[in-house]
């Protein structure tokens, strides 16, 4: 079966990785709750700067944070559109507001993906 992912990937300062845990945690429930297939956010182990790019520098990563890379699978587009919706609508995510983030959202990469191989 084939699925959509939408991708996402953030600088988030070291001192805020518990906070962005419990705010992944906090909005995984809620897109669970309206169907999504998968949520996972995952925070870098082994990502180094490259000579062209990498990881870090696509969110200008700085001395004192760390990347996040989370992903969201969804049956389809259709799916994901509904999901998002519903998602935010939802008080629990209408109410946050992006200037109390535990990362800086203007240096977020996003985008949505529709899987061509899977196993």
């Amino acid at each position: 079966m084939a699925r959509y992912v939408d991708g996402f990937i953030v600088a988030v300062p070291s001192a805020n990785v518990e906070a962005y845990r419990k705010l992944a945690r906090k909005a995984g429930k809620v897109w669970m709750e309206y169907g999504a297939l998968e949520y996972v956010e995952c925070i870098a182990d082994d990502v180094k700067p490259g000579k062209l790019t990498s990881f870090p520098q696509s969110v200008k990563q700085k001395a004192d944070e760390t990347v996040a890379f989370s992903w969201i699978t969804y049956k389809s587009r259709k799916h994901r559109d509904t999901v998002n919706a519903k998602v935010m609508a939802d008080p629990r995510i209408a109410s946050m507001d992006p200037k109390t983030m535990p990362f800086d959202a203007k240096r977020m990469i996003f985008g949505g993906f529709k899987s061509i191989v899977e196993f």
